[in-house]
């Protein structure tokens, strides 16, 4: 069931590469507090993209970023071993406007947030310039199919050259390594995965060592947001912390608990 696209041209990534201006200096990590046990960053978009182009130059590692909400913080309050999952992420950014005020009002600074769907709607349109490669792993096939065509048709020239939907059941060890081998081989930039929180954060402390992709984003709903099949929040909801009262009464057998409970 894997997407497979077009590959990149190998000569146009040299010369893009050739074209970016090396940094005079390192980008720092923003001020980091917890959230009920998640750790949050105070950062917005622009900020997290500079780290993520950072971390693509240098190659050295695989680096992970958590897009925390409040079911990411009260999961994390409930569970320490989740709590400890997202303690290992490189950066944890408030995508719900409920822990971007509570990081915020703790660090005594304006509130950021930084939402899954709008970093990876950004992170599209900076791809599309510069030639940085995607690949998507998580959901189905439909979702994904929906979601690369509606990116590439709101970003031409982004680079999406993979996705994979993986079963939805437990996966055989030899399955797990052709998985982390299917994706070595494709050699993305930044990973987008998109298994439903927990899953896709634990899925990634899991896998990160075994995986050479640089960048690697818990992305949650944001494939389904760009596939069309979700509609996403105005931006009246977000800003008053309503999101997930739109989501309810949009997709109530998804989310009600999560809504209604947490």
């Amino acid at each position: 069931r894997q997407r497979v696209f077009p590959q990149r041209d190998e000569s146009l990534r040299f010369n893009l590469s050739m074209e970016v201006q090396p940094l005079t200096e390192q980008v720092g990590l923003p001020p980091c507090t917890e959230v009920l046990g998640a750790p949050v960053h105070i950062i917005d978009v622009d900020h997290v993209l500079r780290l993520m182009e950072q971390w693509i130059r240098e190659r050295r590692r695989s680096h992970w970023i958590a897009v925390t909400g409040s079911h990411g913080a009260l999961e994390a309050h409930k569970h320490p071993d989740f709590r400890a999952v997202l303690q290992t992420a490189d950066l944890s950014v408030p995508d719900g406007r409920w822990a971007a005020r509570v990081a915020a009002k703790k660090m005594s600074c304006a509130t950021q947030q930084v939402r899954g769907a709008d970093l990876l709607s950004t992170f599209c349109e900076l791809s599309s310039q510069k030639g940085y490669t995607n690949y998507f792993y998580g959901d189905t096939d439909e979702t994904l199919t929906l979601a690369r065509e509606r990116l590439t048709a709101k970003h031409p020239g982004v680079k999406i050259i993979g996705a994979y939907s993986p079963p939805f059941r437990a996966l055989t060890p030899d399955e797990d390594a052709q998985i982390v081998d299917m994706i070595n081989q494709a050699n993305p930039d930044v990973l987008w995965v998109a298994l439903g929180l927990p899953k896709q954060e634990r899925w990634i402390a899991a896998h990160r060592d075994r995986l050479k992709t640089p960048v690697i984003v818990a992305i949650g709903a944001a494939i389904k947001f760009h596939s069309g099949k979700v509609v996403p929040s105005p931006q009246w909801a977000s800003r008053v912390g309503l999101e997930w009262f739109w989501r309810l009464l949009h997709e109530p057998r998804t989310v009600w608990r999560r809504a209604l409970v947490y």
